[in-house]
């Protein structure tokens, strides 16, 4: 089990978050800030993006906050932001791919593709690779994406990616999860390749309390699934319980590529290594998932 005591000042480390202004990625946020870190928050909403920055400014901490609106579900969007990053800043230590949707209705991002998929999966991807050039220039830069506990449960429907023959927002949702896992080990193996100084980890919340639960509820306007989310509530731990593995993972002086940290329980608890989805460790689904994913972002 790993101690907060274990991690470091952050003082001259520059972090990028998704999805920065709720949720665990408002407490990664919060912690890395009160350690003096700057922080870039990457939100969809800037009307909540400032909210959630004068909220975190109220308190007295040392580091820097740079508020940008990054959609998610838009590539070239991506595109642009990361070019913006490039130009402003002179180095970035951790990327944290945090921002997520869970199990909403069949919809479409800018480029047509399935939702969760794209956003969970491609978008991250794709920003990745925008800013690993910028992160590989610094020695023990980090790749931190997140997933879901439904990983272990997720399957990847290679005659069917987008859901276009049959869409299970369940199942959708499972796949993007295991997806991200494939593409955070794989893209471990490639820097590995190389020698890079860059390298790239998993963390996943556990049953933690974020927005992502109404959200559903509200999009699929499902009282089965609110009834549910109550039931299971005494079961859920924080959001900021629930950041701990992604800021392990993003900071732990000892924590290495491939590693994924989750909750000592599973669904609850301080942060631990746990493991990869079985289904994420197989290489050539993972080449075959990367090849693919590459194809489609290509030509934005």
């Amino acid at each position: 089990m790993v101690r907060l005591n274990e991690i470091k000042k952050q003082d001259g480390k520059v972090f990028l978050i998704t999805g920065a202004n709720s949720g665990l990625g408002y407490e990664t946020s919060k912690f890395l800030l009160e350690r003096g870190a700057t922080v870039i928050m990457c939100c969809r909403d800037l009307l909540k993006g400032d909210k959630a920055k004068s909220k975190l400014l109220k308190d007295n901490f040392s580091g820097k906050i740079e508020l940008l609106e990054l959609d998610l579900a838009d590539l070239k969007n991506i595109k642009k932001i990361a070019e913006f990053i490039k130009n402003k800043f002179n180095h970035l230590d951790v990327l944290i791919n945090n921002a997520g949707i869970m199990a909403p209705p069949k919809t479409f991002s800018k480029q047509g593709f399935e939702i969760q998929f794209a956003v969970n999966h491609l978008a991250h991807m794709f920003l990745t690779l925008q800013l690993l050039p910028m992160l590989e220039e610094k020695n023990n830069s980090r790749v931190v994406t997140v997933t879901s506990g439904v990983q272990y449960f997720g399957k990847i429907n290679w005659d069917d990616l987008q859901g276009n023959l049959k869409y299970d927002r369940w199942a959708s949702y499972a796949q993007s999860k295991l997806a991200n896992v494939m593409f955070g080990l794989e893209l471990n193996s490639k820097l590995k390749a190389r020698n890079s100084k860059t390298s790239s980890l998993l963390a996943h919340p556990g049953f933690a309390r974020t927005n992502l639960q109404p959200k559903s509820v509200e999009a699929n306007q499902s009282w089965q699934e609110e009834i549910a989310y109550k039931l299971m509530d005494p079961m859920f731990q924080s959001a900021k319980m629930g950041a701990l593995p992604q800021i392990t993972a993003a900071t732990l002086p000892k924590a290495k590529g491939g590693e994924q940290y989750g909750p000592r329980f599973n669904f609850r608890g301080f942060p631990k290594i746990c493991r990869n989805a079985p289904k994420a460790l197989n290489q050539n689904s993972r080449i075959k998932l990367w090849e693919i994913s590459e194809k489609l972002i290509r030509d934005i």
